[in-house]
Formats: C-alpha cells, structure tokens, sequence
C-alpha cells in the first residue's frame, strides 16, 4: 500500500515537472514581454533565479531606458548573485551603479559589487589578487559612504582579508625554512614583518627568523661564522624584548647560548 502511494506520488511530482518544463519552454519563445516579466518577478520570488535569470537577461535590452529597465536590471544582477556567478554579479552591480545614478538602489549596488570582491578572494594558498582587490572595494565604500550601515561589516570583511594576505606572506617565508633556505627564510620573514607589523604571528616570525639565522651561522664557512652568530645574537634580543615569555624561550635561549659559545 505504501509502495503504491509513493509511486503514486512520485508520478505526480513528475508530471507537475514535465508540466512546468513545458510551460517554461513556452514562455520563453513568446513574444508577450510583459508576461515575461510578469513571470520573471514571479520566478525570482519563488527563489528559482534559474529561470529568473534566463529571462531577465532576454528582457534586458528590450527595457533600457524605461522604468522597468531598472527594476529588470536590479534583479538580474541578484540573480546571479544567488547563482554563484559572483565575479559577473560583482561587474553588474558596479554597472548598475554608474548607470543609475539617482536609483535608490545605488548605494546598496556598490556595496553587492564589494561584497562580491570579498566572496571571490580565495584561499590564503592561492594567488591573492582578488583579495587585495577587494580591499580596495571595500575601503573605497566605506571612504565614499561613512554613514552607512555597512562600514561595520565592511571593516569586519577588510579584517577577514587581510589575516589572509598575512597568512600567505607567513606560509611563503616559512617554506624557505622549510625547504632549508635559510638566507632567503630571514629576508622573507623580516620584510612580512615590515609589510605586517601587527601581524598575529609576529612571535612565531621573530623566533624563524632567530632560527634561519642560527641555522645560517652553522651552515656558513668558518670565517663568517662569527659574524653571523653575532646576528643571531641579535635576533634572540629581538624576540625575547617584545616575548619575554615566549612559547619558544626554552629553545631561544639553547641557541643563544650556542651561539655565544661558537662566538668565544
């Protein structure tokens, strides 16, 4: 009985798809372009910004320039939002923006077109163009609207981002250490330092770079040894005047004595 009910059921569902299909397919070589319409608003409010999308793009051109050329616009750019499309969606609301100017919809437009920045940065392992652009796109909203509701979240978003730009110049000066490059592990290390002062691994940078420099001492010939402990000296100094408690205080303080030894 059950069985016979579900297949039942699920004859329906099919049919009412089928049914749905046909009449979408209809619309869409119609030429009432004012059902079109009519439908895509009702279809962007069902949430399917499928169909949506299809039609709103098709209607486009047709209603520049008029009222509803705004309304068909606005709604596009959202639909592909909801897609996933969000570096198309970020160029639209950016677009949308400058082409209506006086639109009540501007100012939450350039916001989207920011916000779509934020949603294409990727991870802090990949290439970080599009972080950095969407620093760019955010500041330059809270800068255009400092009053708005927005800046807030704007300025949580720039935080977000920039902990991954700081995150990658960590992660690509470590691999040097990694790889025992230690010469180019210190160089790196100290320019993310300078590019990322208030960085959140600041102590963990300031200790690789005491040990790539340690490790550069001992791996150096014996006549620039003493000069390069001598700069592990220094690095030790470093970490523990800003960490006198560090995490890494027990090994510091190994190296340090190892390197006044080499020194005597």
């Amino acid at each position: 009985m059950i069985k016979k009910i579900f297949t039942y059921f699920s004859f329906v569902l099919i049919l009412l798809f089928v049914t749905s299909c046909s009449e979408y397919q209809k619309l869409l070589k119609s030429s009432d372009y004012s059902l079109k319409y009519d439908k895509a608003i009702e279809y962007y409010n069902e949430e399917d910004y499928f169909r949506a999308q299809s039609l709103f793009e098709e209607l486009l051109p047709l209603f520049k320039g008029t009222e509803r050329g705004e309304k068909v616009y606005y709604h596009y750019n959202y639909c592909l939002y909801n897609e996933g499309e969000h570096i198309l969606a970020g160029y639209h609301f950016k677009n949308f923006a400058r082409t209506f100017p006086n639109s009540k919809h501007k100012v939450e437009s350039e916001y989207m077109a920011a916000y779509c920045q934020y949603l294409n940065s990727p991870g802090p392992d990949l290439d970080q163009s599009y972080t950095r652009k969407a620093i760019n796109e955010l500041q330059l909203f809270i800068n255009k609207y400092p009053e708005s509701d927005k800046v807030e979240n704007c300025n949580n978003l720039i935080d977000e981002l920039r902990l991954k730009l700081e995150t990658k110049a960590y992660k690509s000066s470590k691999l040097y250490f990694d790889i025992g490059d230690y010469l180019s592990a210190s160089t790196s290390l100290k320019n993310a330092l300078i590019k990322y002062p208030d960085t959140q691994f600041r102590e963990e940078i300031l200790f690789l770079i005491l040990k790539s420099t340690y490790l550069y001492a001992q791996n150096s010939i014996e006549k620039k040894q003493n000069e390069r402990y001598q700069s592990t000296i220094t690095e030790y100094y470093a970490l523990i005047d800003e960490y006198p408690k560090s995490n890494h205080l027990s090994q510091a303080e190994k190296i340090f004595e190892n390197s006044r030894k080499k020194i005597k």
